[in-house]
């Protein structure tokens, strides 16, 4: 079948942190260097936004380097932390409050913001169209393209118009060709294309296997005289046994609002436990049910984490592409936070081509500097720093994992002479 074609210097699939952060660095370079460069961005969602889970705490470090003014230029992150708690839940109706100094250091949320990724990703779009970019939304990447020697040349949009049995309808329109010297997958956890790559391009060789999560989170309207602007909550223990990974946590947004979400690790033993059924009963103790009583739910949604960490972190680069964010797994266990990561190393994708690009034609080219500037940047030293926080809980539960993540994190500062693995 023949298809039209569009051509990019670089096309980017997924308008999330990683891939509109990469986009707008592009721009931000291309401009102190006078030169032109077209990028296309292509989202599934039918906007941006569309299929970003909104109620996150964020860390401002990638946002703070590549929009300095972000205040001025009136990015959404409107409620800063203000309180900061965490609790073990030992039952239905009990829970003790930890200490301060009992709490893990990279659980603690002093400069962050509680935001709708949403929100941030839509202001984002905004800034990266301001620049000359151009964003696709509804439009799906089905299929990378390759050259005749294997590189990638880019990717192949869904046909739509199709029925549910695979047959064209009348509407039928088959997808695009959009290529480029060099595409960017920040997909999300375990996106289709870049499962595809791994595979094509052993991306995983030598690293450690990727563990994942099911996370779960709630939007609700709270009455007034609940809502805590700016405070954040994370649980442990109840509903889930000792030997269960997860927890939940409640921040309260702006407007009356708080997101509310239960984490569960992928690995748990027991085949009748149902993620959503815990969530369920997690938010009956006292210190949740408490802010919900009155309240109404108004959005809800699931996606997976990728909790490996750095011993789970695949290669970067292959003929034609680079992975940055989720899609190749840089979310910060320890901390529960992956979008300051994600903004990151989409920037340094955007770093990466553009620097290539001085120096000649990249159109299928591996650009191995990706993986080198990942080791050399502040996410790999947070992912180092915490790395040994998920192998513990897998090996010693969470008490004995937990109390370890504590003397690593608080006492050695992550600089504990090995290393664990994910098993």
């Amino acid at each position: 079948m023949e298809r039209e074609s569009m051509e990019f210097d670089v096309v980017i699939v997924g308008a999330g942190p990683a891939g509109l952060s990469a986009a707008c660095r592009l721009m931000q370079l291309a401009k102190t260097r006078d030169n032109e460069l077209t990028v296309c961005v292509i989202e599934k969602g039918s906007e941006v936004g569309a299929h970003i889970l909104s109620g996150a705490v964020l860390e401002p470090t990638a946002m703070n380097e590549l929009f300095p003014d972000w205040k001025e230029k009136g990015a959404p992150l409107n409620t800063p932390v203000n309180a900061d708690e965490v609790f073990y839940l030992t039952t239905k109706d009990k829970g003790i409050k930890t200490p301060s100094f009992l709490i893990p250091e990279p659980m603690h949320n002093e400069g962050n913001y509680i935001v709708s990724m949403a929100n941030v990703c839509r202001w984002l779009a905004e800034q990266a169209e301001a620049m000359g970019v151009e964003i696709f939304p509804g439009f799906a990447a089905a299929d990378v393209l390759y050259n005749d020697d294997g590189s990638v040349k880019g990717i192949l949009t869904g046909d739509m118009g199709v029925d549910k049995d695979g047959s064209e309808k009348d509407a039928y329109m088959p997808g695009m060709e959009l290529l480029a010297k060099q595409t960017i997958f920040s997909e999300g956890c375990r996106g289709h294309l870049g499962k595809q790559l791994m595979k094509m391009f052993d991306l995983r060789k030598d690293v450690d296997a990727q563990h994942y999560g099911l996370g779960i989170k709630e939007i609700w309207s709270v009455k007034p005289e609940k809502h805590q602007t700016g405070l954040v909550i994370h649980t442990a223990g109840w509903p889930l046994d000792n030997h269960t990974e997860g927890g939940g946590f409640l921040y309260h947004m702006e407007n009356n609002q708080v997101a509310l979400g239960f984490i569960v690790a992928l690995n748990y033993s027991n085949p009748h436990l149902s993620p959503f059924d815990e969530m369920q009963r997690w938010k009956l103790n006292p210190r949740i049910s408490h802010f919900l009583e009155g309240g109404k739910r108004i959005s809800y949604g699931a996606r997976a984490v990728n909790k490996g960490g750095m011993q789970s972190v695949p290669k970067l680069s292959f003929p034609g592409g680079l992975l940055a964010g989720c899609d190749a797994g840089f979310l910060n266990g320890a901390k529960i936070k992956g979008n300051h990561t994600a903004m990151k190393t989409g920037m340094l994708a955007a770093e990466t081509i553009f620097e290539a690009m001085q120096a000649g034609d990249v159109s299928g080219k591996e650009l191995i500097t990706m993986d080198e500037n990942y080791r050399n940047s502040w996410v790999y030293d947070e992912l180092y720093k915490t790395r040994n926080f998920g192998p513990a809980l897998h090996k010693f539960g969470t008490l004995i994992g937990g109390a370890f993540a504590w003397f690593d994190q608080n006492i050695f500062s992550g600089k504990l002479p090995f290393t664990w693995h994910n098993t």
